[in-house]
């Protein structure tokens, strides 16, 4: 009786310890917070994932034009998950994306030029790319990064300011 009762323990601590881990594919960075600028900033990747950024945040919600990185930046940094993906993206796929953050508070949906994959999923210091919105990863990224604790400002507004596009 013993040995199934440690058997079932151990089964159980593995399962719990698999729910939460990491995605496949995901990158990860190291920005610091709280590096405000004025004007246009050259990323090393784009979208960027964090660093330097306006001191204005973009206002979290769906875009159908791109929005300015600096911005979307800062919005990363109060703890928002940016959803961009390329123009050409089928609309069926788009409409996959808009379901995906219809009713979060903190998420960002645009269109953004510079990337190279069709969807790219942004959190501060945290990115994944993907061929396709039908891909599961998109949610659990969503899940575990919107207001992560390594957002260096987590809970801040993520409305009440810039709402503008490119």
């Amino acid at each position: 009786m013993k040995r199934m009762l440690l058997l079932t323990t151990s089964v159980l601590l593995a399962s719990c310890a698999n729910r939460g881990g990491d995605i496949d594919g995901v990158q990860s960075f190291q920005h610091e917070g709280g590096d405000h600028q004025e004007g246009r900033i050259a990323y090393a990747a784009r979208p960027p994932a964090g660093g330097a950024h306006h001191p204005t945040w973009q206002n979290c919600g769906v875009y159908d034009q791109p929005i300015y990185d600096e911005y979307a930046v800062h919005s990363l940094e109060h703890g928002a998950v940016w959803v961009s993906y390329q123009r050409n993206l089928p609309a069926a796929q788009l409409e996959t994306l808009k379901q995906l953050v219809d009713g979060r508070t903190s998420t960002l949906l645009s269109p953004h030029d510079a990337q190279t994959a069709p969807v790219i999923i942004t959190a501060w210091n945290k990115q994944l790319a993907v061929q396709d919105a039908a891909d599961q990863r998109l949610k659990r990224f969503l899940e575990m990064y919107e207001q992560s604790k390594e957002a260096p400002e987590r809970g801040a507004s993520c409305s009440g300011a810039y709402s503008g596009t490119v």
